[in-house]
């Protein structure tokens, strides 16, 4: 289950590459959030280990959307 940050994230990514055909960039991400820089690597880093996106730090403007909405546990 995400943390809601990690929700909001996956959401702006997902709705960011939706209507504009790209990812946002990290810098983006911060605006749209009201997070850091190095807040926003963590959550990449938790949804990149869920599987939610593939993302790496080495190259942290791009990402790819594997999973655009938070998935359901058991008993939901």
């Amino acid at each position: 289950m995400l943390c809601d940050i990690e929700r909001k994230v996956l959401r702006v990514i997902a709705n960011y590459s939706a209507g504009r055909h790209r990812t946002p960039t990290i810098d983006e991400l911060c605006v749209k959030t009201g997070r850091n820089r190095g807040g926003i690597m963590m959550v990449l880093e938790v949804l990149a280990k869920e599987k939610y996106i593939e993302w790496q730090r080495s190259q942290p403007d791009q990402m790819v959307v594997l999973e655009a909405w938070e998935r359901k546990g058991p008993g939901k």
